[in-house]
């Protein structure tokens, strides 16, 4: 519907303003595969580290920032700290992007790099 139509309404600044910092925070492929990793299940550094294929400092810092944006929680399980994925909705939405691109990538790969400019 149209804005101002009465059964549509923009979101809030703060609310869009949101939506991009946590889409920016996903623009990574190294966080966007621990985020897709987590949906899978639970999982410590290392083993984050070793299947998305990073430094384990660098998929430390990865975790600390998903962290701070309320996308990831841990627990600590004796000496290992445990990371899942905290905000389902978010998963879902990575989740059908990937798929997505993905899919639209095996029916027609030359439109999907023409479409992003690659």
């Amino acid at each position: 519907m149209a804005a101002g139509s009465g059964e549509f309404t923009d979101p809030s600044a703060e609310v869009l303003a949101d939506a991009a910092a946590a889409f920016g925070l996903l623009a990574s492929p190294a966080r966007l595969h621990i985020m897709w990793a987590l949906a899978q299940g639970e999982s410590d550094v290392s083993g984050l580290a070793e299947r998305v294929g990073g430094a384990l400092p660098a998929t430390s810092q990865h975790l600390a920032k998903l962290k701070l944006a309320g996308l990831v929680g841990s627990r600590r399980e004796g000496r290992r700290q445990i990371y899942y994925a905290e905000d389902q909705d978010i998963v879902a939405v990575a989740q059908l992007m990937v798929r997505q691109l993905g899919w639209a990538a095996h029916q027609a790969p030359e439109r999907l790099l023409r479409s992003v400019g690659t």
